[in-house]
């Protein structure tokens, strides 16, 4: 389990004062995905149009370039506005397996400061079950803290 303060205080030291999505969101996924031995791939698909994710910063193999919000785990955060805590993909409904090698997966949505959805925070694990309701809420706080401008309580 990361230590979710520690990687709270490390983003925000990094993070402070800039304003550009695509630089904090490939400041997140890099920290993020070297924090935890589960994070197999870690990134951001952005809201590019209407009802559509397109690849944005990330970590680890290829991703998918674009995913429909009617599809998929990252889809169904997007369309629902709710992360998706999935412990077995393979039994979710429309996965879009972007890689053979995932077994379990972690979607949060991600707002800006009007709250509006500005993309979906993705995390895949070659291990089954590899996310816990604690990781979907400490990332969902510190998300919330660098994209919404939201304080993150200790």
């Amino acid at each position: 389990m990361p230590d979710y303060t520690m990687l709270a205080k490390t983003l925000q030291s990094l993070t402070q004062g800039e304003t550009d999505t695509v630089a904090l969101m490939a400041t997140v996924a890099c920290e993020v995905h070297h924090c935890d031995d589960r994070f197999d791939w870690t990134g951001f698909y952005r809201v590019t149009g209407p009802e559509m994710l397109k690849i944005g910063p990330y970590q680890g193999g290829h991703g998918c370039l674009q995913i429909p919000f009617a599809r998929g785990v990252c889809g169904a955060a997007a369309r629902t506005g709710t992360v998706q805590l999935v412990a077995d993909v393979d039994a979710f409904p429309g996965h879009i397996a972007c890689a053979s090698s995932t077994k379990s997966e972690l979607v949060i949505p991600v707002y800006d400061k009007a709250g509006a959805l500005i993309g979906v925070f993705d995390i895949d694990s070659d291990q089954p079950d590899a996310f816990t309701q604690e990781d979907a809420d400490q990332l969902t706080a510190v998300l919330g803290a660098i994209f919404g401008g939201r304080e993150i309580l200790d």
